[in-house]
């Protein structure tokens, strides 16, 4: 016995395996195979199965084709007794079998299928309209229980075939008219099987046995297992917007295809119009499946032929579809979710949901309106609370679906925006584009006069709602649903409108007559309360009260808040005005309560209790109705002129508008620092933008104390430093679109700067200047002066010259020190050494070089207003808008280091430049005699027309005029009285913005290589103009006086340093400018005051000897005032008499000579 080598072993010496299994090895493939052999289990039971499935079906089609050949056979049969019997036993029972197959509806199959049903119906229809009971077929509805038993089985198959006819039933494919034809015959038999009027053989004794076997088929016809309106729903949806208008192959064919339309119709509305409806019967089953499935459809209006729709339109019909929503509103929003899902192919369904279309055809049903017109009217009889409360509930939903669709769509990383981002922003076609222009079109009731007017006259006149049904018919229509009404139609136009967005039903909320009026009454009584509503009663009738919001929480808040408030209102009030409450507060002078900004009460007054706890202190209603108010007043801020603001005080008295701002300043800031949740995010947004636009009125026109503005953040704000690190961060985050969307407290300075007061935002500058050069040293970059610095050497004649050639092409690295050396106008180089004085006197001269209207490229507003604005003669030299974008970098290189310019800039072109958009009023400031003609244009009582203008404009550029159009095609439209305020505002927005914009882009593209966005985005255009230029002309001589240091030996005792105070007090304004441009190169003061002059202002002692004879003789010094203005220094001799003093001090000062006065 041979022995096996020993790799070969199987079994060790020790009697044990040579391969050893693991105990978790061994139950993972006890596992594995007890999973095989269940799926071994599993797939036998599916094979079974299939195989008993297919060998049903198979068997059932065999039966059926045979079945069906009999059937022929047996038709063929001549001399047949169409008895009833017969028809219902040996025609209709094997035919209701065979042809409810689906393969009896296979192409191969089809023609018969088609044949077999028209031969079955016309002997149906012809046994329907037979007089003798023994061949009618309907003569089984009154007979014995069994029969009525058999017909209604039959009948309701019968039924649910015609309405599988009728689904199949597409005008635009159907090459032969067989398909019509079955359809139409099919209609015919529901409509004569649903209507025992049709039967000829039935006698009066059985007309109740009639109407009750009816009824119950009717019934039967409103439940979801007949199908009807699904078949219904697929049918109209096949015709197509403008089936009335297209193609017409005959009149026969046109004849059969509004005789299936309007038969469909009938059958759906069936359920309506029987005798159980008329009694009040429960039409809650055929309502819902109604609503879902044909009020669902895109466009049912613009499908329907006109003959149709007064039936569509009828109370009866339309009423208890409105009801049903507020009674099942979620299970009815659940299907239609799942409806949405079901039909995700269709391009209608995926642009606008089905809950959009339900919406936009209630609209259209429950009005009659011309499209060519602006007339209309509602529907008579229809219950308007039902009707708005409805489409709020739609509304509602519709908002809700699309917030959690946008909310997938960002979770999976597409770009975010806001609620009131237009979804046609979003990868839009031509085909969604269309889709949601006639979306839009079926709302165009909603912003139509017409349809305000009588809701608003129901909600002031209180009139009850006449309704039917279980809906409490004792409840009247109130404001707060008008306003909630449109609060929704706002953000669903914002939404969905691909083009314009919501500035239809704006334009038309914004113009009502006492719309506006009436809206700040209820607010006001909800956020001031009644108290002080009393005291400010200015005629209008404001007893309307916003409905309770169904939180009792936020009413008890809101009702405690508002009488806080009004408490303390009029007792604030009554101390400005010294009046008592019976006193008319309406009568204060505007001046005197700006005045009383100073006061102690003064913030707390403007810090409203009512909106400290912004979103979570106010109720539902309310926050609608403050969302329109602020979506509708800044809609109307736009137009609205200086006017109309300030002099005639409409559609608010400037103590209202006070109060507005108060308002909306509080809640606004208190929704940042509280973080509001993302659901008061659309109310945020339009009241940001309302609040934004009466604060850039007032910085340009005062109407409000600064405490107003300050007031909510007195308490609250946090340190300088952080909140220019937070608004670093907040305002790149905006920029970048990577906003969350969720106000937070970090973001309050980006949003409202105006809440830190101007001392601070500059503060705030200066923190991120300082920032910035720190982050420059530590990369290695140079920020100061020594080894390095950018070298230029500067002719003094040719000053903007040599600056342009060899500064510009720096940009961002003008940032670093600059040496300058002058060369004087003989050629020399001048003596000094530049240690940032000269610098700053070759920016400050440099820029009134520039600047000067002389030069050619800026020009002043007026002769009164010596505000600069670019040229547009400028657009003619060669660099022109180079220069311009060079001279953006001096200003920027200026307000880096800090030093103060001459000149200020048009606020026109400072908003321009900082991104903002310029409105007509600005005007007044750029052209005083446009914006009065314009004005008068706009208030014109004459026929516009006969000044024979169009919307052009004629713009003088050296020898060349040029044209302008104001919008496409402007040469040959005319202005009148309808677009005569269009005319006005494109006038104004070519002057302020078209025109200028050029200039400002340039200007800006080198300001803001050295100046962030960011940190300009702080200051407002009059307080840009303060940082770039300081604030008064003259500066406090105190001020300077305390914060000047001495040396050299002198003290604040020295006998010539108090000559020196002395004469600097005689001075006038403009001879102290030259002084302290003479020591500092810079004639304005200090933004924040001296104590902030970097170095300190000194006086600095110049011995002077004189002789003895010499000064009892009279002599004093003869020598000059000097200034080293790299240090701030002023050399002063020692004189002995104040009129030395002056006249060499006024001397030095006007001569302008650089350093060698030293």
């Amino acid at each position: 016995m041979s022995v096996p080598p020993a790799g070969n072993r199987q079994v060790s010496l020790r009697g044990s395996s040579a391969r050893e299994i693991t105990r978790d090895a061994l139950l993972q493939k006890v596992s594995e195979e007890r999973q095989l052999r269940s799926h071994l289990r599993r797939a036998a039971a599916a094979a079974l199965s299939i195989q008993r499935i297919w060998r049903r079906y198979y068997v059932i089609r065999v039966v059926s084709e045979q079945l069906h050949e009999h059937w022929k056979l047996l038709m063929n049969q001549p001399n047949i007794d169409l008895t009833t019997q017969w028809i219902s036993r040996k025609m209709l029972r094997p035919f209701l079998f065979f042809i409810t197959q689906p393969s009896s509806w296979y192409k191969g199959q089809q023609s018969k299928t088609v044949e077999s049903i028209l031969t079955c119906f016309k002997i149906i229809l012809n046994s329907i309209n037979s007089t003798d009971a023994s061949k009618n077929f309907c003569s089984f509805a009154v007979g014995m229980p069994e029969e009525r038993s058999i017909w209604l089985y039959q009948a309701k198959k019968l039924i649910s075939l015609c309405s599988f006819i009728l689904a199949r039933c597409d005008h635009s494919c159907c090459k032969d008219g067989s398909m019509v034809d079955m359809t139409a015959i099919a209609m015919r038999l529901a409509v004569s099987l649903t209507d025992c009027k049709t039967w000829k053989s039935l006698k009066s004794e059985s007309s109740r046995a009639a109407d009750a076997s009816v009824e119950t088929l009717i019934e039967f016809i409103g439940t979801c297992q007949s199908g009807t309106y699904n078949c219904v729903r697929q049918y109209i949806k096949c015709l197509g917007p403008h089936v009335t208008s297209g193609k017409k192959s005959s009149a026969a064919a046109t004849d059969d295809h509004f005789l299936i339309t309007a038969s469909a119709v009938t059958l759906a509305l069936r359920p309506f119009h029987s005798k159980k409806a008329d009694r009040g019967t429960d039409l809650n089953g055929a309502s819902k499946e109604y609503f879902k499935l044909v009020l669902t459809i895109p466009y049912l209006c613009k499908r329907m032929p006109p003959l149709l729709l007064p039936a569509l339109k009828h109370i009866s019909v339309l009423q208890p579809c409105l009801s049903i929503i507020l009674i099942s509103k979620d299970k009815i929003f659940e299907e239609i979710i799942k409806l949405d899902k079901s039909e995700v192919l269709a391009v209608d369904a995926t642009v606008i949901p089905c809950s959009g279309w339900a919406l936009g055809n209630i609209v259209n049903l429950a009005t009659n309106h011309d499209d060519l017109s602006s007339s209309g009217c509602f529907i008579q009889g229809l219950d308007f609370c039902l009707y708005v409360d409805v489409v709020n509930c739609i509304c509602q939903n519709l908002l809700e679906s699309f917030e959690k669709s946008k909310g997938m769509s960002q979770s999976v990383g597409s770009t975010a925006f806001h609620a009131e981002t237009s979804v046609a922003e979003e990868g839009d076609t031509n085909g969604s584009r269309s889709m949601r222009t006639l979306f839009m079109d079926l709302l165009k009731p909603i912003y139509q006069q017409w349809h305000l007017r009588k809701l608003l006259m129901l909600a002031k006149e209180d009139v009850s709602c006449s309704s039917e049904t279980n809906y409490d018919p004792t409840r009247s229509l109130k404001l707060s649903d008008v306003v909630c009404f449109y609060y929704h139609m706002l953000r669903i136009f914002s939404s969905f409108n691909p083009s314009i967005g919501s500035l239809p039903i704006l334009n038309m909320l914004a113009f009502s007559p006492g719309f506006l009026v009436d809206l700040w009454g209820a607010l006001e009584m909800s956020i001031f309360g009644q108290a002080i509503q009393n005291l400010q009663e200015t005629g209008h009738d404001k007893q309307l009260a916003t409905r309770s919001s169904g939180e009792q929480v936020s009413s008890t808040r809101q009702r405690r808040n508002a009488k806080d408030a009004a408490t303390k209102w009029a007792s604030v009030l009554q101390k400005i005005t010294g009046k008592s409450n019976d006193s008319e507060v309406g009568t204060m002078s505007d001046s005197i309560l700006i005045s009383k900004q100073s006061d102690d009460g003064a913030l707390t007054l403007w810090d409203i209790e009512a909106m400290r706890h912004a979103s979570e202190g106010i109720g539902k209603d309310l926050m609608c109705m403050m969302y329109l108010f602020c979506a509708i007043y800044g809609h109307l801020l736009l137009v609205l002129d200086d006017i109309e603001f300030y002099e005639k005080q409409v559609p608010f008295t400037l103590e209202q508008q006070r109060k507005i701002a108060s308002a909306l300043n509080t809640f606004v800031y208190n929704s940042f620092v509280q973080n509001g949740g993302s659901y008061s995010k659309p109310l945020l947004d339009v009241a940001v933008r309302c609040l934004n636009l009466l604060y850039e009125r007032d910085s340009r026109h005062k109407f409000c104390p600064i405490s107003l503005w300050l007031a909510p953040a007195r308490n609250g704000r946090i340190p300088i430093a952080a909140a220019a690190r937070a608004h670093e961060v907040a305002f790149g985050n905006l920029q970048g679109n990577n906003s969350s969307g969720i106000p937070t407290r970090s973001s309050v300075l980006t949003t409202l700067p105006h809440v830190y007061p101007f001392e601070e935002r500059v503060q705030m500058f200066r923190e991120f200047i300082e920032s910035d050069k720190a982050s420059r040293r530590v990369t290695g970059e140079i920020s100061g002066p020594g080894p390095g610095s950018i070298e230029i050497v500067i002719r003094r004649g040719h000053i903007i010259e040599d600056g342009y050639r060899q500064l510009n092409c720096l940009r961002s690295k003008l940032k670093s020190c600059i040496h300058v050396s002058f060369v004087s106008e003989c050629g020399l180089p001048e003596a000094g050494l530049d240690y940032g004085g000269l610098s700053k006197e070759f920016l400050t001269d440099l820029s009134k070089t520039a600047f000067s209207p002389e030069y050619g490229l800026f020009s002043q507003t007026s002769a009164s207003d010596t505000s600069l604005i670019p040229s547009n003669s400028a657009r003619l030299l060669d660099n022109g808008i180079d220069m311009i974008e060079f001279l953006g970098r001096v200003v920027g290189k200026a307000l880096y280091e800090g030093i103060l310019l001459d000149y200020s800039f048009s606020p026109v072109f400072v908003q321009k430049f900082l991104g903002r958009y310029n409105f007509l009023d600005e005007l007044s400031t750029l052209d005083p005699e446009l914006y009065r003609n314009l004005m008068q244009l706009k208030h014109y009582d004459g026929d516009v027309e006969d000044l024979c203008l169009d919307f052009t404009v004629t713009e003088e550029l050296g020898d060349k005029r040029i044209i302008h159009e104001l919008r496409p095609g402007g040469k040959t439209i005319s202005v009148t009285n309808e677009n005569k305020l269009h005319y006005v505002h494109a006038m104004a927005d070519f002057k302020l913005n078209r025109q200028i914009l050029p200039f400002a882009n340039a200007f800006y593209r080198g300001l803001s290589d050295l100046i962030s966005p960011s940190w300009l985005s702080l200051f407002n255009a009059n307080e840009f103009n303060q940082l770039l230029s300081g604030g008064l002309q003259d500066f406090d001589v105190d001020d300077l006086r305390n914060n000047t240091k001495y040396t050299g030996g002198y003290t604040e005792s020295s006998r010539t340093v108090k000559l020196f105070w002395e004469v600097i007090k005689g001075l006038k304004p403009t001879e102290r400018c030259l002084l302290l441009k003479f020591v500092t190169s810079c004639s304005r003061a200090p933004l924040l005051g001296f104590k902030y002059l970097q170095p300190s202002f000194t006086i600095h002692k110049v011995p002077c000897d004189v002789t003895l004879w010499a000064s009892i003789g009279g002599q004093d010094v003869d020598r000059l005032p000097s200034a080293s203005t790299c240090y701030n220094t002023l050399k002063l001799p020692t004189y002995k008499r104040s009129s030395t003093l002056r006249s060499k001090l006024l001397y030095a000062i006007s001569s302008n000579t650089g350093f060698e006065l030293s």
